[in-house]
């Protein structure tokens, strides 16, 4: 047998190529365990080795018969040519240097368990997510079925009123008209009595006959009562569209809907989606869409083209950023030290702006600017400009020019609990 330096060279001419062959045992045809190589340079496993000649009366080589110069109870011995001990320490080198080998792959391990740790707890969230969901759709069809049923009372209400007043003024008209018929019939039987009376006797009573027909006044000719059905073009006409009009009163709309798989996790928001407001941290999902690093949250829809505009009412929080963020922008780690930010800043009694392509500023009317309670927030993709505006006075506050190449986002930051409302 060879030695460390031997079995170092010959391994080394072999793993050259890697090929699985070169590392494959001839007799068990699986990966070397613990590998030996005959001055014939031909490389078995030990144990595969010791099988071969333990039924072989010459030690000899598995593959080109030659003769073995060493056996296997000679395997500790020194190599002549380089005089160091054999196998046994060449492993132990090899064992050292695969354990080198495999702590990227441990590490590697550990990166891959902490992201399926991270998508079990996505899933569940999901689940969670998707009930919550439900019920709030439930409580908003609940409401709209609460109204379209009270609205329905009202109609049919108005219906039944409308039936009862005519009904009436059809029964007293019917009433008349029975009160003449009888009055009529009354006369006409009389009369007709009279004509089958004798001769002698009509002509007792002729007189008074004739003075009762002809004292009976008679009555014009009844019509029917005009407008006496039922207005259907008032109740059915339309009747969608007048409910859906009567709808939109009772239900507000929003410029931004805020997205919550974007909210930091001390951020709570509305059922709405309208309002945030800065609380405890709550479990979620670390998701890439999240800021992770600062209390931020955007709206649910990006623009890069047209006009848009939205309102905020920050009230007498004492914290707040409001402004843009571009689809691309940083939302892990140190976020405000990378571009993507267009915005204005309350913080410390002062206001002041913040823009990729410059320090912090503050225009005259930016910095001059009162206690601002409700700010519009106006942007032209078109013409590069994100606007801010003081809505109680219609007074302009400061002006970003910059020529948006992604979808930008609206964007909101506060870590306080009063909260930011888009009205």
């Amino acid at each position: 047998m060879f030695c460390r330096l031997c079995f170092q060279s010959s391994l080394a001419e072999k793993m050259a190529s890697q090929t699985e062959r070169e590392l494959t045992c001839p007799v068990c045809h699986e990966m070397f365990e613990d590998p030996v190589v005959l001055s014939c340079s031909h490389s078995f496993c030990k144990d595969c080795l010791k099988s071969w000649w333990r039924e072989k009366q010459i030690c000899e080589c598995p593959i080109c018969k030659e003769i073995a110069l060493f056996t296997p109870a000679e395997s500790d011995a020194l190599c002549g040519l380089h005089n160091e001990k054999t196998m046994r320490e060449v492993a132990q080198e090899h064992k050292v240097e695969l354990r080198k080998t495999l702590k990227p792959v441990r590490e590697k391990l550990k990166v891959f368990e902490r992201v399926i740790a991270n998508c079990d707890q996505t899933a569940e969230y999901i689940k969670e997510q998707a009930l919550i969901t439900e019920r709030r759709i439930k409580e908003q069809f609940k409401k709209f079925h609460q109204f379209l049923q009270e609205e329905e009372v009202v109609r049919i209400s108005a219906l039944r009123e409308e039936e009862k007043k005519k009904s009436e003024v059809m029964r007293e008209k019917i009433a008349a008209l029975n009160r003449e018929i009888a009055a009529l019939s009354g006369t006409i039987r009389a009369t007709e009595d009279e004509l089958r009376a004798d001769d002698v006797l009509f002509m007792k009573n002729y007189k008074a006959a004739v003075n009762r027909v002809q004292q009976r006044p008679l009555p014009d000719d009844p019509n029917l009562v005009s407008g006496a059905l039922i207005f259907e073009a008032k109740h059915l006409g339309n009747l969608a569209f007048r409910v859906h009009t009567k709808m939109r009163k009772i239900v507000s709309v929003s410029s931004v809907i805020l997205d919550p798989n974007s909210a930091h996790p001390e951020l709570v928001l509305s059922e709405d989606l309208r309002t945030v407001q800065c609380r405890e941290r709550q479990k979620l999902p670390n998701n890439p869409e999240r800021f992770y690093s600062c209390l931020s949250v955007l709206g649910s829809e990006g623009f890069n083209s047209g006009t848009h505009s939205w309102l905020v009412e920050v009230g007498n929080s004492p914290v707040w950023i409001l402004g843009v963020a571009a689809e691309s922008v940083r939302r892990k780690g140190d976020v405000f030290s990378k571009s993507g930010f267009w915005r204005i800043l309350f913080y410390k009694d002062e206001y002041t702006a913040w823009s990729p392509t410059g320090p912090e500023t503050g225009t005259e009317a930016l910095l001059s600017a009162k206690k601002l309670c409700k700010i519009k927030v106006k942007l032209d993709c078109d013409r590069g400009k994100l606007s801010f505006y003081n809505s109680e006075t219609n007074t302009h506050i400061h002006t970003f020019t910059h020529r948006f190449t992604e979808k930008m986002f609206p964007y909101f930051n506060t870590n306080r609990e009063i909260p930011l409302l888009i009205s």
